[in-house]
């Protein structure tokens, strides 16, 4: 094989890899806010409970003040009943009585309504709380592997650019100049192989002697459609690299 054609494909592989690697770099800042996200809605929702207990509390207390006007109300009648002089006035006493009772039994229901309400409520701000303490286990658990994430690809974008450079200073500076420039109009992917006939990129026929020239790996040849400099995999290391994983 040509000796720049096998160091372009090794230069691809590795700028490849290099731009895999930036992007999880650039990602790297939306992942920890997905991460603050999910804390700050986990605390929004024990908020939210905690508001919604408060409140119920609230409005208890008002109803039992309430409560306490009408049983002092309810207490000041009856012992003023015990003081008429007329049928008259006992019967009206009476309405006041039974009018301050039914408010008295219309305030106690609802304080009983509170007090389930209370308990729903409470275990609704338990139930809260606990996610955001397993919310906050996971998130921890999270940032320390996308730490090591981050700081593992460094380390390898800075062998990667060092193996980069070294393999660059090999190719001669026409070919490479014809690699940077598709690379950077193929939105980096500047090496294609050509199999069957067919550029596998931009899928387009390549003519028959060309295809064939290309065969030879013995030459720079570009693809007539997209530009990319073609190369060709005989078939015995084409059924091979079915089998493994190419970066």
């Amino acid at each position: 094989m040509n000796p720049d054609l096998e160091r372009l494909i090794s230069l691809q592989r590795i700028d490849s890899t290099i731009g895999d690697g930036e992007r999880r770099l650039a990602e790297e800042p939306d992942r920890q806010q997905a991460l603050d996200a999910r804390i700050d809605d986990a605390k929004s929702k024990v908020s939210t409970a905690r508001e919604r207990l408060t409140q119920s509390q609230t409005s208890r207390r008002d109803v039992e003040k309430e409560l306490a006007v009408h049983q002092g109300r309810l207490s000041k009648f009856r012992d003023q009943l015990m003081a008429v002089k007329t049928n008259v006035e006992y019967q009206a006493m009476q309405k006041e009585i039974e009018f301050a009772q039914h408010e008295v039994k219309i305030l106690e229901d609802r304080i009983l309504e509170f007090m389930l309400e209370a308990d729903d409520l409470t275990a609704a701000v338990k139930s809260a709380e606990a996610e955001l303490a397993k919310d906050t286990r996971i998130v921890e658990d999270d940032r320390k592997t996308l730490a090591a994430d981050i700081t593992n690809i460094r380390k390898a974008l800075e062998g990667l650019r060092a193996e980069r450079a070294s393999l660059v200073a090999a190719i001669s500076p026409q070919v490479l100049s014809t690699f940077e420039l598709v690379s950077r109009r193929r939105h980096g992917i500047a090496i294609a192989e050509a199999r069957a006939g067919i550029c596998t990129i931009c899928h387009v026929r390549l003519r028959p002697q060309v295809f064939n020239e290309v065969r030879r790996n013995d030459q720079i040849i570009q693809c007539d459609s997209c530009n990319r400099i073609l190369y060709f995999v005989p078939d015995s290391a084409a059924t091979e690299a079915t089998q493994t994983t190419t970066p």
